[in-house]
């Protein structure tokens, strides 16, 4: 797993447990109740909208079928007075009105089916929120009781935060005690047997014999070191092949250069194909275009290695190149910008223990 997206999952795994501690069942079922006010509001809304369409229409078609008698009634009044002419006008002009009168009809009636369907949901909606309601109150309170129960309980048994701090000073303090009884039983028994009041120099414990005595054991010991070897027949001139490989093998390697660097790293999830999105730790974040990855691959390899061999130069020598790799080909997003990020990176001034403590809490 490479470097970046392994901070990157620290950082989520931190995200995840902050907002576990702070998140309170309570709060999220009046959230959640007071969602669905909203939407029962909402819905009452568009009730409303739609009735105010609904009647604007049927003014409309109310309006249209007086000026239809009107005209009815002009093409009678014309056909009496021998008007035949003003007649055919008037009727033509009433067809018109008619046409009209058709044509809001369905729109009319769609709006009506339509103001039933939102009532309707309305009428559910009320319901459910209603059957919430009452099961928000109940659920508030069982959480409540559990709640207090377990705090109860973690004090008795001293299994709380509290408890624990004051149990863990008692035990501190009573091994203090113990201790210290433990060493005044033990300068008096050494006051009571004379240890205490002979000299250094020439006494049972003289630091010169005791270093004579640990010279002749050394010697006792490399002398039968030897007597073992020749006896298995273990010269110099003829080692194990093991052991010869060992010392034959190379005790360093170099690490790669980070132009040179082949080593591909497996896409994080989410990555866009055009631009990725990367976070300094405790610093800014940058858009990048996606044809970097390459180069992020390679300083990540790089960056792993010296962290791993505890080599501080080589780390800040990529950490400066991966800065200037981010300013020169990103552009700094402003923190309004919430588009999560694809890649985290190191800051520049991390050190390698530091680094070393971050991912050691993965």
């Amino acid at each position: 797993m490479s470097l970046f997206r392994r901070m990157s999952q620290v950082f989520q795994q931190k995200a995840n447990s902050a907002l576990n501690k702070v998140e309170n069942p309570n709060e999220a079922l009046d959230l959640s109740y007071e969602k669905m006010l909203e939407n029962l509001q909402q819905v009452r809304r568009s009730i409303a909208d739609v009735l105010t369409s609904q009647k604007r229409l049927e003014a409309q078609r109310a309006n249209l079928k007086a000026q239809y008698d009107k005209l009815q009634g002009q093409a009678r009044q014309a056909l009496q007075q021998g008007q035949e002419d003003l007649a055919k006008t008037a009727l033509t002009r009433s067809q018109s009105i008619e046409t009209q009168m058709t044509a809001l009809d369905p729109q009319i009636a769609q709006l009506q089916t339509q103001e039933q369907a939102l009532e309707g949901t309305a009428q559910k909606l009320q319901a459910k929120l209603e059957l919430f309601r009452s099961q928000r109150e109940t659920m508030k309170a069982q959480y409540t009781a559990a709640k207090a129960s377990t705090d109860a309980m973690e004090n008795l048994t001293g299994l709380s935060e509290h408890m624990a701090d004051v149990t863990l000073m008692m035990d501190r303090a009573q091994e203090k005690i113990t201790q210290a009884q433990a060493r005044s039983a033990a300068v008096s028994e050494l006051a009571d047997s004379g240890i205490l009041d002979q000299t250094a120099i020439g006494g049972p414990k003289d630091d010169i014999e005791a270093a004579l005595s640990a010279g002749t054991l050394k010697s006792n010991v490399d002398l039968q070191l030897e007597q073992l070897k020749a006896d298995m027949g273990l010269t110099a001139g003829n080692a194990p092949e093991s052991q010869a490989s060992i010392s034959a093998a190379p005790t360093s390697q170099t690490a790669p250069t980070v132009a040179g660097s082949s080593t591909n790293v497996a896409p994080i999830e989410g990555e866009s194909t055009d631009s990725l999105v990367v976070r300094v730790a405790g610093e800014s974040r940058y858009r990048v275009p996606a044809n970097i990855k390459p180069a992020l691959d390679g300083l990540d390899v790089a960056m792993e290695m010296a962290i791993n061999s505890g080599d501080a130069a080589g780390l800040a020598k990529c950490s400066e190149q991966l800065q200037k790799l981010l300013v020169s080909s990103g552009v700094v997003l402003d923190d309004s910008d919430l588009t999560p990020s694809d890649i985290i990176v190191p800051s520049p001034d991390m050190s390698i223990s530091e680094a070393k403590t971050l991912l050691a809490k993965e």
